[in-house]
């Protein structure tokens, strides 16, 4: 039901919006991003479900065990690329600390902070890299325009980003390979009423981007104009050439003719290893399931209680005489027999095993990704060694990731500036330090550029910059303050 509003709802949205631009976009590709979601939630029916009969005859329902590997993978993506030790560093103070806080690092600061981006940011990412895209928009909550859409600055005016997920995005122009303007579509519900919000990034005659939103009422299959929160001007100039819009996807060139400018999901290619993956283990739960002992009775060992039922042996208090017929010439084997199924524990691990090494390698992993073994913990050099692919992977994912953090990061400055007034430069050059840890581990990397510091190939500031997510202005603050302290450690005037 929830499925069938949402394709609903997608659906009425392009319609629209081929009729208001006279475009021909087509929904093809959202059937493909639908598929690769079910393999994120980890139920997909067709594969899944199953009839199994009976001894009656009756069919049965039955579903099979499953590892749920498609959003193992998107989560490990997702945590590679944008954790913790993932920094964003503008050169401009004011700009670092309107962003990001007075710490100008990750925490509950700035506009990133209030946003939530740290969490938001990741589970976007993850579900880019499920679906196939996402993208951060940047909001200009409260903004003060004109009638004709134009900026009146205000201190009260608050930016945001919001996070969007491939089915909301609708690309409506793509030149080499980029979404330059694009719709996002989004429900909301009050008073139990389901409200349409259409929000279109286009370029005007001078090349900015006009934004604007429009409000429908959704009844069965119609949609009805309806007016706009409050907060929400119908039509906003931005007054500039760059983009309100990030968009983020898994650095993967798409093989499916019908894209339009959308991602594709790090394990499209690789549906059938999924399958086989969950079919593996499966077989490997069942045979746990089916593989307890079997103790098969001869009729002539049962009895019946005082209540009619008929019993085991076992089940008697007394087992130590046994009437069991007229004569006492039998043979005990064909009285009791015992049965124990093969479990085959080996069997199915190595079937597991090599589905989840074809799997990892398919998804740019690297073969030995995902190992279950006991054969004791490896030198760095040596993990290094054999996870070269994935580094080359997550390096190249990182360059479509970079440049949207760069992108959003430049266009709430420029909200900071036109739009609330804020002391901050939009063209402060923005900078993104990645984790190095699943390149080289993290003690060997800060060593390294510990070196290059006694030998003067990094400056000071440049090892605080990167490694303590200063800016420029405050490592070379910092270590003229250290300096002082040094050459006056007592504090005398």
């Amino acid at each position: 039901m929830i499925d069938a509003q949402k394709n609903n709802v997608i659906n009425l949205a392009v319609g629209y919006l081929n009729k208001k631009y006279k475009a021909n976009i087509s929904t093809e590709y959202y059937t493909h991003i639908r598929t690769w979601r079910e393999w994120w939630e980890g139920y997909v029916d067709s594969v899944h479900s199953y009839r199994e009969l009976g001894i009656d005859g009756t069919a049965h329902k039955r579903e099979l065990y499953r590892l749920g590997m498609a959003k193992r993978i998107t989560e490990d993506w997702a945590a590679l690329l944008l954790n913790e030790k993932t920094t964003i560093v503008a050169d401009h103070n004011n700009s670092a600390v309107w962003l990001m806080g007075e710490e100008s690092e990750q925490g509950t600061g700035g506009v990133l902070g209030d946003s939530n981006f740290w969490a938001e940011g990741n589970e976007l990412l993850e579900k880019a890299f499920a679906y196939g895209t996402g993208a951060f928009v940047a909001r200009a909550d409260g903004a003060k325009v004109t009638d004709k859409g134009a900026v009146v600055p205000d201190p009260n005016c608050k930016a945001a980003i919001e996070y969007i997920d491939a089915l909301s995005i609708v690309p409506l122009s793509v030149e080499k390979s980029r979404i330059t303007e694009a719709a996002f579509i989004s429900e909301r519900t009050k008073l139990g009423k389901t409200y349409i919000y259409i929000e279109t990034h286009t370029k005007g005659e001078n090349g900015n981007y006009i934004i604007e939103n429009e409000y429908f009422l959704l009844e069965g299959m119609q949609m009805k104009k309806a007016d706009l929160p409050e907060n929400i001007a119908p039509k906003i100039d931005t007054g500039s050439p760059r983009p309100w819009f990030a968009i983020v996807y898994p650095n993967i060139t798409c093989n499916i003719r019908e894209c339009n400018g959308l991602g594709m999901s790090v394990y499209a290619n690789a549906i059938d290893i999924l399958k086989a993956t969950d079919i593996a283990y499966n077989n490997f739960v069942k045979d746990f399931k089916l593989g307890g002992k079997k103790v098969f009775y001869n009729k002539a060992m049962l009895q019946t209680n005082s209540e009619g039922k008929t019993i085991t042996p076992d089940d008697v208090a007394q087992q130590l005489f046994q009437q069991v017929g007229d004569g006492m010439d039998f043979d005990a084997k064909q009285m009791v027999q015992e049965f124990n199924p093969s479990l085959r524990v080996a069997e199915n691990k190595d079937g597991v095993q090599a589905q989840l090494d074809y799997l990892s390698f398919k998804c740019g992993m690297g073969t030995k990704r995902y190992q279950f073994t006991a054969s004791g913990v490896k030198t760095a050099t040596e993990y290094n060694g054999e996870r070269q692919e994935l580094v080359q992977h997550a390096n190249r994912h990182a360059i479509v990731l970079e440049s949207a953090l760069k992108t959003i990061c430049q266009a709430l400055l420029y909200i900071g500036k036109a739009f609330c007034g804020a002391d901050v430069d939009p063209d402060t050059p923005i900078k993104v330090n990645f984790e190095d840890g699943f390149v080289i581990d993290d003690v060997a990397a800060r060593e390294n550029d510990r070196q290059d510091v006694r030998d003067g190939i990094l400056n000071v500031w440049e090892y605080r910059q990167k490694w303590y997510g200063e800016t420029e202005e405050q490592a070379k603050a910092a270590i003229e303050g250290m300096q002082t302290a040094q050459n006056n450690p007592f504090g005398f005037a």
